[in-house]
């Protein structure tokens, strides 16, 4: 059923005066951006706060009981995560469709370093996100015809950084109560820590901020069982990810050598398929019933994108064991390592993993 129609917006004011600043800033590639202005504010106005569509009569009781879980894990994020406490995710908004945003990622044909685009806010990162498939797949299309391996993907949640009062969206409602839970965790970690054109950091950042924090909250409520499926699915996660960096290597030296194109190109195809085939092994061989997410054409794309949520996890669970478990510590920790320039972090996240 419906919910009834948003009252008026008190932030809407603020965010037309950010909209006129925008167009009148962002001249240089008007298109994306407007797509970008546009979509930005009808995720914004279409919020209404989570305690009003709990109230509601109208509004279904399964959106009220996740509702409520969202309620009660965004006081945890700020009790027991030390994140922070604003108006993001105090607010539900239905955009009516799968995703909120379709993310592009792409990378050179024999290169595992991925394109990036630079943005006045964010500073440069590892993808183009557009609020239409349609504009995603242009996009697509056009990296692929000058050459680049390209992926696009469909993006549930992502993070303002703060500057506008993200809501919780009906793209997120369809996961389980731990996805849901951790993805709130991980968005509101970029508000803890972000490094201007570090996406590899950020991002590996956040998925451990949320590692902790579902680990923490499941423990809080004594699910023991959803514990224990959690601690699986990550052992399964990271046994992936030594498959991703398996390949990664072979193929960097496969890149890095004076074979021709055409060889380098048929024996990348048969490291990627090799991937894929034992990724799926491993995943039938633990039983979860989880899928593959390494089934189908893989690329460099798709190599560079899984790189950056979990290319540095190894370092964050080092830190946050070195401050035996204390999340103080942990964001002090990780901090400083925001504070280095981008090549000595870079250097210095090589050299704790190994």
């Amino acid at each position: 059923m419906p919910l009834r129609a948003p009252k008026e917006n008190k932030s809407t004011p603020r965010l037309i005066i950010v909209t006129v600043l925008l167009l009148a800033i962002l001249q240089i590639e008007g298109c994306y951006y407007m797509q970008a202005i546009r979509g930005q504010f009808e995720v914004m106005n279409r919020r209404q706060p989570i305690t009003e569509v709990i109230a509601d009569d109208e509004s279904p009781d399964d959106l009220k009981k996740r509702l409520t879980v969202v309620q009660e894990a965004r006081v945890f994020a700020v009790d027991e995560l030390l994140l922070a406490d604003n108006k993001s995710y105090r607010s539900y908004a239905d955009l009516g469709r799968d995703y909120v945003v379709w993310n592009v990622f792409a990378a050179p044909e024999f290169s595992l370093e991925p394109k990036t685009w630079c943005y006045p806010v964010a500073g440069c990162v590892a993808y183009r996100g557009y609020f239409a498939e349609e504009a995603a797949r242009k996009k697509a299309q056009k990296l692929g015809d000058d050459g680049f391996d390209v992926a696009v993907g469909g993006v549930s949640a992502y993070s303002t950084l703060g500057r506008f009062a993200d809501p919780v969206l009906n793209t997120m409602m369809r996961w389980p109560d731990t996805q849901l839970v951790a993805t709130i965790f991980h968005e509101l970690a970029h508000q803890k820590l972000y490094v201007k054109g570090d996406t590899a950091f950020n991002e590996s950042f956040a998925t451990a901020v949320a590692d902790i924090g579902i680990k923490k909250w499941l423990e809080d409520r004594n699910e023991l069982a959803s514990i224990d499926s959690y601690l699986q699915n990550r052992e399964l996660r990271q046994s992936m990810m030594t498959f991703v960096d398996e390949a990664k290597a072979e193929l960097q030296t496969l890149y890095e050598s004076d074979l021709d194109d055409e060889t380098k190109r048929s024996r990348k195809q048969a490291v990627m398929d090799a991937l894929s085939s034992g990724a799926g092994r491993v995943v039938e061989k633990s039983g979860s019933g989880a899928g593959n997410w390494l089934a189908g054409t893989l690329n460099n794309a798709r190599l560079a994108s899984l790189g950056l949520y979990e290319g540095h996890q190894g370092v964050f669970r080092k830190i946050l064991r070195d401050c035996d478990e204390q999340l103080t510590c942990f964001y002090a920790e990780s901090r400083k390592l925001a504070e280095l320039d981008q090549d000595e972090r870079r250097q210095r996240l090589e050299q704790m993993a190994d």
